[in-house]
């Protein structure tokens, strides 16, 4: 799956806004324990944010590559989860949390079992039951897979390499000890090297967020596709990361950011939201705990501004996305001239509609950025039909408010419409957005409407000066197509006009009258009331169209209400002037007749297309 890059969206804003404000952050020292790590520069910084699904969002030095060092132990537990099996691994190392600092000596008292595979001991450990019996064959096996997490080909860093073999006289001495407990059953050497070069493997910031998500995502890289871990581990890897990935901090991090992640002292932080998203964040200045100063207030940051805790309450995995369409596809109920029509037909596309459902956080609503954006490339107008959504909390109201301005600020509309929370949203634009960035955005309960309302944007924009309010000839109407001018004049002479102001009724449901009407100029609307249930719009009639029809045919009662809509202009061919053009007209009759058969064809075909996007909604 080719990668989704989010540059333009506003949560990539919010990104580049807090690497602005925490670049000035200095606390913290860089480590210096291995020689070669000293040599950072203390001001580099990076945040990564990439979702389940493939988009990436990014600000700083995200390029600049640093050694993964103890985050790559839950990914080296992965391996040996995978060439081991369970029983194998937690025989030799256990899973709980040590509350001490990461090269501590944390045995289990009588077996010497380390307690946990985040602590050097346990990571030593951890690569031992790696296959390989050389260093050579196991670093082959770790960088294969750490290489399958990031989605490019990685390699080591053979200064800091020596370096840390040169160093690591207290990961040699635990070596040793592990051997002494018989939990290592080899000569500790090749198990120690190949340790120092997974610590030593390059990495940067993106990689980080890339691996996180690939966690995220069941084990699947977003971006390649391709399977770095068994999703049957998965699970396991994020309990000790959860547990044990903070080391003496865990129990604090747990409880303020609720990430699962794992840091190292080259600077970097990685974080797991399962399900939803990988983080990635590089600075090397540390915390007495040996944690990124900057990192840890990066995650703190993102997990509290979008609602990200794992204990949140949990989130359905109904795709938010519904259905996208455009106007060409899914038009509104209003009854159209065939110009506008033919207008729609060839413009419709510039009107994108995207119908959500489930519930709104951060994770869904980024989806919902994202898509839209996608389809503002190529559109004038988004429409977001809210009508399905259960629930939207505060975040997801947020980022659909900025985005809004951002569809502003490109010169676009956005329409939102429907749901229970569209006041909220409402409230919250009108607080967030500034006034020209607020008019663009409609705020419209009646979906129907709201697509209506964009269609007629759309038309008046192709139209010539006046569309909406010349009065129309009779030639120029669907139910006269077709007609010489002396059929046309028979038929004038045999029809009545009628004007109509706004509100007042055209036809009445359940009335015998009989007439055809002609809408000349102006707009009327069809009504229903379904029994037990409010009265409902079911469609919109505009210039040049014709209503009536079906009491003139079979000379049934009226089934619906048409009320004029804006002043409407008619004339009206009653049954009896009909029977009259018959007798003594019987040609322009028969194409009347014709052009009334065309006529519902197309209205049933309409009908036909409304019945299968609703059922598709």
């Amino acid at each position: 799956m080719p990668e989704t890059s989010a540059g333009s969206s506003p949560i990539h804003r919010i990104i580049a806004d807090l690497y602005e404000r925490l670049r000035h952050e200095h606390a913290g020292e860089v480590a210096t324990y291995i020689p070669e790590l000293g040599k950072a520069d203390p001001n580099w910084f990076a945040i990564c944010l990439v979702t389940a699904d493939g988009a990436v969002y990014e600000a700083g030095d995200t390029a600049q590559t640093f050694t993964i060092q103890s985050i790559s132990k839950p990914f080296n537990y992965g391996i040996a989860l995978e060439d081991k099996g369970m029983a194998q691994v937690l025989e030799k190392i256990w899973m709980e949390p040590s509350g001490e600092a990461f090269n501590s000596i944390s045995l289990q008292p009588g077996s010497g079992r380390p307690v946990n595979p985040m602590i050097n001991a346990g990571a030593i450990a951890t690569t031992s039951l790696v296959r390989g019996e050389t260093a050579e064959a196991k670093i082959a096996r770790i960088l294969e897979v750490f290489s399958r997490y990031a989605g490019r080909r990685l390699e080591i860093d053979q200064t800091v390499y020596r370096s840390e073999s040169e160093t690591g006289h207290r990961n040699r001495a635990i070596g040793h000890m592990l051997r002494n407990f018989s939990i290592l059953t080899e000569d500790p050497t090749p198990t120690l090297e190949a340790y120092f070069m997974q610590c030593s493997v390059l990495v940067h910031c993106r990689d980080l967020a890339v691996m996180a998500a690939t966690l995220a995502n069941g084990g699947v890289n977003p971006l390649t596709g391709e399977r770095a871990l068994g999703g049957d581990h998965v699970e396991n890897v994020l309990s000790v990361m959860g547990s044990c990935g903070m080391y003496d901090a865990a129990g604090e991090w747990i409880y303020q950011v609720g990430i699962p992640a794992k840091s190292g002292v080259a600077g970097g932080i990685l974080a797991v939201l399962p399900g939803q998203l990988g983080i990635g964040v590089f600075s090397p200045r540390l915390n007495a705990n040996g944690n990124s100063v900057r990192g840890i207030a990066v995650c703190r940051e993102l997990s509290q501004r979008f609602n990200l805790h794992l204990f949140n309450s949990g989130h359905p995995a109904l795709s938010v996305i519904r259905r996208i369409s455009s106007a060409r596809q899914d038009c509104s109920k209003r009854v159209r001239s065939p110009g506008e029509q033919a207008i729609l037909q060839q413009e419709g596309g510039r009107i994108r509609h995207l119908h959500l459902q489930g519930e709104l956080h951060f994770t869904t609503a980024e989806r919902v950025l994202r898509e839209t954006l996608r389809e503002a490339a190529d559109a004038d107008h988004l429409l977001l039909n809210l009508r399905h959504v259960a629930f939207a909390d505060p975040v997801a109201l947020d980022l659909l408010a900025r985005l809004a301005a951002t569809l502003a600020a490109a010169g676009k509309t956005l329409t939102l419409s429907g749901g229970a929370f569209l006041p909220a949203l409402e409230n919250t634009c009108r607080g967030v957005l500034p006034p020209a960035a607020l008019a663009v955005v409609d705020f419209v309960p009646d979906y129907e409407l709201a697509l209506e309302n964009l269609e007629n944007r759309v038309v008046a924009r192709c139209s010539r000066p006046g569309w909406d309010t010349r009065l129309l000839r009779l030639e120029e109407g669907e139910l006269f197509a077709g007609l010489d001018p002396a059929s046309l004049a028979v038929v004038e002479g045999l029809c009545t006009r009628h004007d109509f102001a706004p509100g007042e009724t055209l036809v009445a449901a359940g009335s015998s009258d009989r007439s055809l009407f002609f809408i000349l100029r102006g707009s009327a609307d069809v009504w229903i009331e379904p029994p037990g249930a409010p009265r409902l719009r079911v469609a919109s009639l505009s210039a040049g169209t014709a209503l009536g029809e079906m009491a003139l045919l079979d000379a049934s009662p009226r089934s619906a209400t048409v009320l004029a809509h804006t002043r409407t202009e008619c004339v009206a061919l009653t049954a009896e002037t009909f029977a009259r053009l018959e007798t003594e007209h019987p040609a322009v009759a028969l194409a009347l007749l014709r052009n009334l058969a065309l006529l519902l064809a197309r209205r049933l075909r309409k009908a036909n297309t409304e019945i299968t996007a609703a059922h598709a909604a």
